[in-house]
């Protein structure tokens, strides 16, 4: 599996292709693409590439899927005895991007994505479906395998039993003292 370190936006992500990430608003139109060349650290399937604080040549192509606001984060400041409190909130900018190209420092392509999939509630509705079938033939496979073990567990003390009790009988048979002449 490969995969990228950038940073952008004061921070830093781990990132592979296809995926989808919150990052910091950028100036950039939906639909753009997007170069991030700040790349950190570098992970292919046989090499491992380590920036000194960056590589030289490396980037990352994403593109820009939606300019938005992140969740509401509540501000609440409270002075104690003093009857005195102050809520507000604030809205953080972000960008949705999606990763498309890792590219190594030599310019060859690491990862890319593949098509995206148009998500509709159908298609969401029935995966769900798909899994919860995939779990109840499951489950139900495990109870049928446990039967059928409990049922081979019976068949073996059944049999363990009919060997003793002959066993047993055998050594009934034999005399526990020898006759003297």
């Amino acid at each position: 599996m490969s995969f990228a370190v950038i940073q952008t936006g004061g921070k830093q992500y781990k990132v592979s292709a296809s995926e989808i990430l919150k990052i910091e608003r950028l100036d950039s139109e939906e639909g753009k693409t997007v170069e991030f060349k700040n790349v950190l650290f570098l992970k292919d399937d046989k090499t491992t590439e380590i920036g000194n604080p960056n590589i030289q040549g490396a980037k990352v192509e994403a593109t820009i899927l939606k300019n938005t606001k992140n969740k509401t984060i509540l501000v609440f400041k409270k002075r104690r005895r003093k009857n005195s409190r102050k809520k507000y909130g604030h809205r953080q900018p972000i960008s949705l991007v999606r990763i498309t190209k890792i590219f190594s420092k030599n310019g060859k392509v690491i990862a890319e994505a593949g098509p995206q999939k148009q998500l509709t509630k159908k298609i969401v509705k029935a995966e769900q479906t798909r899994e919860k079938q995939l779990l109840e033939a499951k489950k139900a496979k495990e109870a049928e395998e446990q039967k059928i073990k409990k049922s081979l567990k019976k068949i073996e003390e059944k049999q363990k039993k009919i060997t003793k009790n002959t066993e047993k009988k055998e050594d009934k048979k034999k005399p526990l003292r020898t006759k003297k002449k």
